[in-house]
């Protein structure tokens, strides 16, 4: 059957004379054609679309009204059939026997409304009253005399002469086929059947433009979720009674995947939405409490079916999986400070970063693959681990050593220190240690470890790799900024330029007018005095062993002479020699500072020496030199007889060890005391960054509040510490005394900026 309007051959599109009797007898045979779902061939059918053109266009007065008003009749003639046969049917086959009735005049009402296009579109529009109209109009009209078009006639009178007439019983059945399928009780109607008919009750109504579905809800959609919400109420009672939370949550789930199924299979689309949140209500909702006080012992138990199945069930849920979620975040907490508090002294700084990592990944995987990576539960372990990573011990002055053990232990990775580590497992353990310092509050700790151990690597040629080095900064500066990382990008420029420094330096002692042989093998670093985090203050004095004064002042003579305006200020004791020992036995070369050097050194002309004499030879404060001597006494380099001006030295003619080369290392003691020294220097740059944030931030308001000055540091700070309110106080205080800045006269509680 077409749907496409054609005139037939040698039909005139001319008004003139039209029996309507023989029209409509026409017409009227293939209505009831259409609407019994018989075949028609295409002449027949096209030869009506022209008998409705002629009657719309009739000479000399139009025959709409009368064509509508018979249409009309046709219609509720065909309904009061319909229901007069339905009401034969009887109870048991009223059902399928409506849905018959209804699939064949909904087809046919499609396509009458097709073949009353023209009659549609050129008189019924223009006669219907709008929205606009009835709504602010002001005039009275019958909403049952409304013109509809002849697609919308058909539904309407299906409405009120078929469904109005039976749809408490129609409701009523339809209600109990879905209550015995959600019992599983006995053989139901067939699925497309009660489909068929709950959507006739949206279709009636689906040529209206407002509230489409309002039928729909008034006369189906309502009893369906009150009988639902009484279904599972009792359910959940009776599941309550019967099972452990545990089982409770399988059989919820198993609920909500039946009447999933049972949405798609008897109900319209837009009920979805509403039967679930009436399960939600009834089986989840109503017993949150009951649910919640579970999720503890999921988290503990780590039981992955069982937390998966409690996150279906709440998730859905608002605020549903708020306890849950809070309950993670407390289990990783604490399950990361547990392993924190029971590591062991030695290789501290590995085991710290190694198990938090561990933790990190074990609940990752259970993040991503049970709780379907969840950003709420990505946030808990963000910040689970942020407060295990920041907690501050009751030792140490409460300060967190996080960030000097995460430096440590990139140090070891970056030297390869860990034994029997391939260069690929090495950068993996590098990439993901960096996960750790996203967790850091005080990024500025790490940093000063950091650069500190960088300039040792720097200086004394430990990193295994450069790249490796690079890609740490690279990743601290894509963290925290270019300002973060500038000083140490600015070490690795001088570590390029000394080598290129160096090359000339040699060339220019072969190359010279007389070839200068120095006696040792010498190279030199200059450093930039603000990049490296080298104290050039309150350094030890030290004269410098004969052996190394001409390589010192050629080089001095040649750096000041290519490089004006400059001045070098020597760091011996960041200096390394290589020491050749010759014994009785044995050949032995040890790596050292220069300071044992310069005290081994002046053993070449004595035997045996004091500590005064030393002193003397070395210009080495007391202080200093015996924790120098000290140290060559622990590596059996030299013996000591005395502990006092008076004590004596010899080196050790018996020494012996198996390997030929080895180093001279600083004792515990004395990188303990240089991680004091270190923290200290936090303290004082804290200091001076919190007065000029403030500075700045007065600078640019003129004038600001107590609170929001507090608030605006805190702010700015947060990105490399988190200072303290009592911390940001003082300084405030320290910038009044500078007269930075004043109160104000009006108010004690706010400050002005001295320009």
């Amino acid at each position: 059957m077409t749907n496409a309007v054609k005139t037939g051959e040698g039909m005139s599109l001319k008004p003139k004379h039209v029996n309507f009797d023989e029209s409509w007898k026409r017409l009227s045979a293939t209505l009831e054609s259409v609407m019994s779902g018989n075949k028609m061939d295409s002449n027949s059918w096209n030869g009506r679309f022209s008998d409705i053109y002629g009657l719309c266009v009739a000479h000399p007065e139009p025959l709409c009204d009368r064509l509508y008003a018979s249409t009309k009749q046709f219609f509720e003639n065909r309904v009061h059939e319909i229901l007069k046969r339905l009401m034969q049917a009887g109870e048991e086959n009223l059902l399928p026997t409506y849905y018959d009735y209804w699939q064949e005049y909904n087809q046919g009402a499609e396509y009458l409304h097709q073949l009353y296009r023209y009659l549609n579109a050129h008189y019924i529009k223009k006669q219907k009253v709008n929205e606009v109209d009835m709504n602010y109009g002001g005039f009275m009209f019958d909403a049952n005399e409304q013109m509809l078009e002849i697609g919308e006639l058909a539904l309407e009178s299906w409405k009120r002469f078929v469904v109005e007439p039976i749809r408490h019983v129609l409701v009523e059945m339809l209600l109990e086929q879905i209550d015995r399928v959600r019992r599983k009780d006995g053989i139901t109607m067939s699925p497309m059947i009660i489909q068929g008919i709950v959507l006739s009750f949206v279709e009636v109504e689906r040529f209206k433009s407002r509230n489409p579905l309002k039928y729909y809800e008034d006369i189906f959609e309502g009893h369906l979720l009150e009988m639902t919400s009484q279904y599972y109420y009792q359910e959940a009672l009776k599941c309550v009674d019967q099972c452990d939370c545990r089982n409770y949550v399988i059989r919820a789930l198993q609920y909500m995947t039946d009447e999933n199924i049972l949405c798609k299979k008897y109900l319209n689309a837009s009920s979805f939405e509403k039967v679930v949140h009436e399960y939600q209500r009834r089986l989840v909702q109503d017993h949150l409490q009951f649910l919640h006080n579970e999720c503890r012992i999921l988290i503990q138990r780590e039981i992955r079916e069982d937390l998966s199945n409690m996150y279906r069930l709440l998730h859905p849920l608002h605020n549903g999986l708020c306890i849950l979620i809070q309950e993670m975040e407390n289990h990783i907490k604490q399950t990361c400070l547990e392993a924190i508090q029971s590591l062991e002294v030695e290789n501290i700084s590995q085991q710290y970063v190694e198990s938090l990592l561990l933790i990190h990944t074990k609940y990752s995987e259970l993040i991503s693959s049970v709780l379907n990576s969840d950003s709420q539960f990505v946030s808990a372990l963000d910040k689970a681990c942020a407060a295990a990573i920041n907690t501050k011990p009751s030792t140490r002055s409460g300060v967190c050593r996080a960030p000097e053990l995460l430096a440590k232990y990139i140090d070891c990775l970056l030297r390869r220190s860990f034994k029997g580590m391939t260069e690929s497992e090495t950068d993996d353990k590098l990439s993901s240690s960096l996960r750790i310092f996203k967790y850091l509050n005080d990024k500025d700790v790490f940093s000063r470890f950091h650069a500190k151990l960088l300039a040792k690597r720097l200086i004394y040629g430990l990193s295994y790799s450069m790249d490796a080095e690079e890609g740490v900064i690279t990743h601290l500066r894509q963290i925290c900024g270019y300002e973060f990382t500038n000083k140490m990008q600015k070490m690795f420029s001088d570590m390029k330029i000394n080598v290129d420094l160096n090359n000339k330096f040699s060339a220019s002692l072969r190359e010279g007018r007389t070839p200068v042989d120095l006696g040792v093998n010498f190279s030199m670093l200059v450093l930039q005095t603000g990049a490296w985090p080298l104290a050039q203050g309150g350094l030890p004095t030290f004269a410098i062993p004969q052996e190394l004064e001409k390589c010192v002042q050629m080089f001095e003579s040649y750096y000041l002479r290519n490089y004006t305006g400059r001045k070098l200020a020597w760091i011996h004791n960041f200096c390394q020699c290589e020491v050749k020992m010759n014994y009785p036995k044995s050949t032995y070369f040890a790596t050292m500072g220069t300071f044992p050097t310069g005290i081994l050194l002046q053993f070449n002309s004595a035997s045996q020496l004091s500590l005064r004499e030393l002193q003397e030879a070395t210009m080495l404060p007391e202080g200093e030199l015996r924790r120098q001597t000290q140290m060559l006494v622990d590596g059996k380099l030299i013996v000591s007889e005395e502990a006092s001006l008076a004590t004596t030295f010899r080196v050790n003619m018996e020494y012996n060890n198996k390997r030929m080369r080895f180093k001279i290392l600083s004792t515990q003691k004395d990188v303990a005391q240089e991680s004091e020294q270190t923290l200290a220097a936090i303290d004082e740059d804290r200091k001076l960054y919190l007065q000029a944030t403030i500075v700045r931030i007065m600078k640019a308001r003129r004038a600001l509040k107590h609170n929001l000055l507090i608030q605006e540091v805190i702010a700015q700070s947060q990105g490399r510490f988190a200072p303290s309110v009592s911390h940001i106080k003082k300084c405030i205080e320290t910038l009044i005394d500078k007269q930075y800045i004043e109160r104000t006269k009006d108010s004690s509680d706010e400050y002005r900026y001295i320009a």
